[in-house]
């Protein structure tokens, strides 16, 4: 057998933890069709099918899987031992890859985004806007962001950014055709925009006074999972909309919408940016989190 090395074993790692060719791909820096024939050539010096691929997915088969048991932890340790030396230069150099949802994105990294990348010019950041929560160990990402209570608790959770509060909001126009509710059970019955998670399951709004806490099951005409198509359905008419303060602000203010039920949407914790709990933090990811305290002291 021809002796494997450690590139062969690399290429095999990427497609096995990116869960696509196209993916892994992007990542090495490489085309899809280089890797499948690096891919190929490994199975050949083996004797032994790795992955099973079709189309539109890979799949590990088991020796695949023993295999990538095996060798991922080696191939993390060498990462960790390659970040370490980020601590003996004077700034830090990568790659930092974060998984956040679309809103978390939108309302916590992006507004750091510039500075940071200014301050850091060695540091490249990739964000995957994803609704659903992934493993991010697995996805090959240095870090996510998510509510605190969607953490898993062998994660290392650092704040990210302040409090958060909801408005439920709709048109004058809405308001003229229905009732203002004054109580969160006024919403049932009334036309509301809904969303539902990737996970399949319909969010039931979060309403909290006085020490009372209540969940809504609300109904309505049109359901989605992005926040900026409930704002568009919103100032469409279509319905209300329980949304982010900072999101309806502006269309507050200028009339295009209107708040209800303000005494009961409290603030809640804010988001957490969390990672696994490793012997060597990736430098972009430490120089990341040092540079959000900074400039979010109440977040820290």
């Amino acid at each position: 057998m021809q002796r494997v090395t450690p590139a062969d074993l690399g290429s095999f790692l990427a497609i096995a933890r990116a869960g696509s060719f196209r993916r892994a791909a992007i990542d090495l820096g490489v085309t899809p069709s280089a890797l499948s024939h690096a891919l190929r050539a490994l199975e050949e010096r083996l004797d032994l099918r790795l992955i099973n691929r079709t189309t539109r997915s890979v799949a590990l088969t088991e020796a695949g899987q023993r295999l990538f048991d095996r060798i991922d932890p080696a191939f993390r340790d060498v990462d960790d031992a390659i970040e370490e030396l980020n601590t003996w230069r004077g700034t830090p150099i990568g790659t930092l890859r974060i998984n956040a949802s679309q809103i978390a994105a939108q309302l916590e990294l992006m507004p750091l985004l510039a500075g940071f990348l200014a301050a850091h010019p060695g540091v490249t950041v990739e964000i995957t806007a994803q609704g659903a929560f992934v493993d991010t160990v697995a996805g090959g990402y240095d870090a996510g962001i998510r509510f605190g209570e969607l953490v898993e608790a062998d994660m290392i959770a650092v704040p990210i950014g302040p409090h958060r509060r909801f408005a439920v909001v709709g048109t004058p126009g809405y308001f003229e055709r229905h009732p203002r509710p004054t109580h969160p059970r006024d919403v049932i019955g009334l036309p509301c925009v809904r969303h539902r998670f990737e996970r399949g399951d319909l969010y039931h709004w979060e309403f909290e006074r006085a020490g009372v806490e209540l969940e809504i099951a609300i109904d309505g005409p049109f359901i989605t999972n992005d926040q900026e198509l409930m704002l568009d359905a919103a100032l469409s008419g279509i319905g209300l909309a329980y949304l982010f303060e900072e999101i309806v602000a502006d269309h507050i203010a200028a009339g295009r919408l209107e708040r209800v039920l303000a005494d009961w949407c409290p603030y809640w914790p804010g988001l957490y940016l969390f990672y696994p709990s490793r012997r060597q933090m990736p430098a972009p990811l430490r120089a990341f989190i040092d540079f959000a305290r900074a400039r979010a002291p109440q977040a820290a």
